[in-house]
């Protein structure tokens, strides 16, 4: 059985997610990022940058086990793993390396920057920041919005990919990180859509705190 190490966070339900739809049993253990547990000499052993989440696959390649830090790399793990969310002809799955790398470099930092000043007090660092990373966190939006235009999923036809489940675990704060869908139809579209999959809903009511 998979151990997540995680908590209540978009990254940690990206994984979550990922791990209900593909059918992997698994169990939680809790890293308390409030209290400075991601620090704990134990993660540390196999989390060497202190960020959750983190794997330990007990039947891992060769059924000998194995540990995966990093949430992009931990679902391209799975994929493999299990066949499933991953296309394995090369063309297929290009699109879906493009979209789980732009999740990982914006579409994550950018939202994450928002709810760091928000958390700030009032004042001109404050404003600075939120204008800044607003300003960007709406223009990726924008891009995922053009994106899902006349698709369901943002990489695949006819079913999801582990791009959506990366990208779905942030559009899930999107109220706040400040960004209503008013004005994103397809983006509300598809977020109605994979909420829907029972699997998915299962990924985020499980408790990760």
């Amino acid at each position: 059985m998979i151990e997540l190490w995680t908590w209540n966070t978009p990254n940690g339900r990206k994984i979550s997610v990922a791990l209900e739809e593909m059918g992997l049993p698994y169990t939680v253990k809790t890293v308390n990022i409030s209290k400075d547990e991601q620090f704990n000499p134990e993660f540390l052993a196999f989390s060497p940058n202190n960020r959750i989440p983190a794997i330990i696959d007990p039947d891992g390649p060769g059924g000998t086990p194995i540990t995966v830090f990093e949430s992009g790399a931990i679902l391209l793990y799975l994929g493999e793993k299990t066949g499933k969310f991953l296309p394995r002809e090369l063309r297929a799955r290009v699109p879906v390396l493009e979209w789980l790398m732009w999740q990982m470099g914006g579409f994550g930092p950018m939202p994450g920057q928002v709810h760091h000043f928000l958390q700030q007090p009032e004042g001109a660092a404050r404003d600075y920041g939120l204008a800044r990373y607003g300003k960007e966190t709406r223009r990726l939006y924008g891009v995922l919005e053009k994106r899902l235009a006349g698709r369901e999923y943002v990489a695949t036809d006819g079913e999801p990919s582990v791009a959506d489940f990366a990208i779905l675990g942030w559009a899930w704060r999107h109220e706040r990180h400040e960004v209503p869908f008013d004005d994103l139809p397809n983006v509300a579209a598809w977020y109605d859509r994979m909420m829907a999959r029972p699997a998915t809903a299962k990924g985020f009511e499980i408790a990760l705190s």
